[in-house]
């Protein structure tokens, strides 16, 4: 359940705090009020798209926090979603939006659009105009019906891993297709390749050693300055640091003699001593074997050059390189052999095809069940708004198999009497549009009671009874789902268990929309502007209170 949102900041908005209840939340507004802004900052939240522009003009960024309640039941799928702590069942989500860049956190974790917005569909679900459009798509109609019911996701998902292993197949009997003439180029282009790859017996780790050692004798004559210098400075000439902490130590014993608290100063100098000669030893002796040799050099600059071409040409890793001559000599054996391996190749293609094959109608057959009860619900649902002969129909057509399956539907539906059925798509009012889309949502949202409902343009191009009839819809769903939805019709309203109404005011020579709950006597008010628009006369105001009066008592039958 959305518990809270507050936005800072964005487009009409300076600051507002909003609390949300279960059942009915209605939103309403003068048109122009900033209705659409609540709308957009949740979405923002929920990673969409966003843009500079949303920011409040003069503001250095702008923000949008949601808090939801989480049911027990759903924590360990958030958790799985990459929400580490969740654990008291609250999740907040917040977007602060930046001239340059925006940030998503999650319960203080940082978190992508990508990832946000794959949590929000576990918590969420907005329909507005947007939607209308999907639902005019047909492609989007196969995953309506696999969403209606959970038991259709075990059987896509044994579809989705014979159809991975059937085009692994494919693919791998197809890249043996050729004429003879092509295969023996191939070969002898492979064997080439093999032959230059195996004359050069790269070993793993080889590159590393072999850039150490060429670096090293690039610059002997630095090396061999500096260590000269070093090894001066340590143990030679008059005034060596070998001699200096020899001479501090005898003298920081002769003192200690008088003062016990010094011996521990004996004991560092002694050390350091110690230090010193270590170096000094062990300079002398890398000296004594630090040679340079000039054909070993050139070996060396000749091994790096060619193990740096073999790079460029077959990876950018001596494992790469390797991993390619394996792949390589596989190949050549397959060309060598190459009517066994055709043979087992289409094999293991038939069956991973018979396999597909079998899934895709076990899949199809559930499917088309799961289409007749889908079809049923929507009928009813429909018929409850205001389509009193209305046929609907889930129409399935065969197609090649794909990641989906081999199943390809067509919503198809008749809205009056001696009308014959049509594609979903053609159904031209938006009033009627906006109905359907309700009785699907309706339908869809007995499989998910946790998700939070939002509405927007619920109500476009419909009035009167239908719009009663859409606002008795919107009040069942709200007995199992929290529904928030922005409407003009004082119908739907009417309805609200929380009535909120977004304002527009002018504050220091700026218009900002501010956001209020209301009570009893302001949702009336409220309802009579609905009604009456620009006059508000007693009347008005009497059937308004009438209209809230019929609407709480029939929520409550």
């Amino acid at each position: 359940m959305l518990v809270n949102l507050h936005v800072k900041n964005l487009a009409l908005i300076e600051e507002e705090n909003i609390d949300f209840e279960e059942g009915l939340n209605i939103l309403s507004g003068e048109t122009g009020a900033g209705k659409s802004i609540i709308l957009g900052s949740i979405n923002a939240a929920l990673g969409s798209k966003t843009s500079p522009d949303f920011i409040r003009s003069g503001c250095e960024y702008g923000l949008s926090e949601i808090t939801f309640a989480i049911p027990e039941d759903k924590v360990e799928r958030i958790k799985e979603l990459g929400v580490i702590s969740c654990e008291d069942g609250e999740l907040v989500i917040s977007r602060k939006i930046m001239a340059n860049r925006s940030q998503i956190k999650v319960n203080g974790q940082s978190f992508t659009s990508a990832q946000t917005r794959l949590l929000a569909h576990e918590l969420i679900d907005i329909h507005g105009q947007h939607d209308n459009q999907l639902l005019m798509d047909e492609s989007n109609h196969l995953s309506v019906i696999d969403e209606y019911d959970d038991t259709v996701r075990p059987l896509l998902d044994e579809y989705k891993q014979f159809y991975r292993e059937y085009t692994k197949c494919k693919k791998e009997y197809e890249s043996l297709s050729g004429d003879g003439e092509s295969r023996i180029k191939e070969m002898a282009f492979l064997q080439y390749e093999i032959n230059e790859l195996e004359s050069a017996a790269l070993k793993p780790g080889e590159d590393e050693q072999v850039e150490t050692d060429y670096r090293r004798m690039s610059n002997f004559q630095k090396i061999a300055g500096n260590l000269s210098e070093v090894s001066m400075l340590l143990s030679e000439g008059d005034s060596n640091l070998s001699d200096m902490a020899g001479s501090a130590l005898k003298n920081m014993i002769a003192a200690s003699e008088y003062d016990e608290s010094l011996s521990e100063n004996c004991d560092i100098l002694s050390d350091i001593e110690n230090l010193i000669s270590d170096v000094a030893h062990n300079l002398s002796a890398y000296m004594e074997d630090f040679t340079f040799d000039q054909s070993e050099f050139n070996a060396l600059e000749e091994r790096l050059d060619l193990i740096n071409s073999l790079k460029m040409k077959y990876g950018n890793s001596i494992e790469n390189i390797l991993s390619a001559l394996e792949e390589k000599k596989q190949k050549l054996s397959e060309y060598e052999n190459y009517d066994e391996v055709v043979a087992k190749r289409k094999a293991e293609y038939d069956l991973a095809f018979k396999q597909l094959m079998k899934s895709a109608g076990k899949l199809g057959t559930h499917r088309r069940k799961t289409a007749l009860q889908f079809a049923e619900d929507i009928k009813n649902a429909l018929r409850q708004l205001n389509f009193l002969d209305v046929r609907f129909e889930a129409c399935f057509s065969e197609k090649e198999p794909d990641q989906a399956g081999t199943d390809d539907v067509r919503f198809m539906i008749s809205t009056n009497p001696g009308e014959d059925m049509k594609p979903l798509a053609k159904i031209a009012s938006g009033g009627e549009l906006s109905r359907i889309m309700l009785a699907i949502k309706s339908v869809m949202a007995e499989t998910d009671v946790s998700k939070t409902l939002i509405f927007d343009e619920i109500d476009a191009g419909i009035s009167g009874k239908t719009a009663q009839l859409v606002a008795e819809k919107l009040n069942a769903l709200s007995n199992t789902h929290q529904i928030i939805c922005i409407t003009h019709l004082p119908q739907i309203a009417a309805m609200a268990d929380n009535h909120y109404v977004i304002e527009k005011s002018t504050k220091d020579n700026r218009t900002i929309s501010n956001i209020t709950r209301l009570s009893y006597d302001e949702s009336v008010g409220e309802l009579a502007r609905m009604l009456g628009g620009s006059s508000i006369t007693e009347a008005v105001v009497s059937n308004a209170k009438e209209l809230k009066n019929m609407a709480q008592a029939a929520k409550h039958n």
